[in-house]
């Protein structure tokens, strides 16, 4: 899937020198209008449009009055990502955080009561039909995250958007976040018992 490498390869280069410069004004002002186009659709905000799309490799580049499943992708995580950034210290950008092993730090182990709060508004994120409806739930999960503190990896959540968009994958991924929650959680107890 060379598509679903590029978005991911688009993303890491992307952050990479966020991270590199990010006390740079430029940089602030750029993720300061990121945080514009946050629950927007793709081209409504103009000046994201240029941050989102400038050196696009061509592979990603949509066709038509629609983005493509890699610009949706690439809009969405680089929007949430600055809205998760927004006033930290420590970059919010973790590799190997995926989004279910993010979420599931939010729980305290053994705290049942977070527990159902979280996995209600995982299984909605999760079960979203669309990329608006997603983006909707996933801002919410975000902003839990950043008050917690709590990174994720941006590339492999980019990789996830871009799959869920088809149909035939979004079992594929709902189960793969699933899965990152659930292994977290038995991580988290082994990790207590010593």
């Amino acid at each position: 899937m060379t598509v679903t490498n590029d978005v991911v390869t688009c993303v890491e280069r992307k952050l990479a020198y966020y991270q590199k410069n990010r006390e740079s004004s430029t940089v602030k002002s750029e993720l300061a209008l990121l945080r514009h186009g946050i629950g927007k659709f793709p081209g409504a905000v103009p000046q994201v449009c240029g941050i989102i799309f400038k050196d696009l490799p061509e592979s990603l580049q949509g066709k038509g009055d629609n983005p493509s499943y890699a610009e949706w992708a690439l809009y969405a995580v680089l929007t949430l990502f600055s809205f998760h950034q927004q006033g930290k210290s420590s970059f919010m950008h973790a590799k190997g955080v995926t989004l279910g092993k993010a979420i599931r730090r939010l729980v305290p182990y053994g705290d049942l009561e977070v527990e159902v709060r979280t996995l209600r508004r995982f299984n909605q994120m999760a079960t979203s039909s669309d990329m608006d409806e997603l983006t909707h739930h996933l801002r919410g999960m975000i902003s839990l995250l950043r008050s917690h503190d709590i990174p994720l990896d941006y590339a492999a959540l980019a990789r996830d958007l871009f799959l869920y968009q088809t149909i035939e994958f979004q079992p594929k991924v709902r189960l793969k976040w699933g899965r990152d929650y659930y292994c977290y959680q038995q991580e988290t107890k082994e990790d207590n018992y010593e």
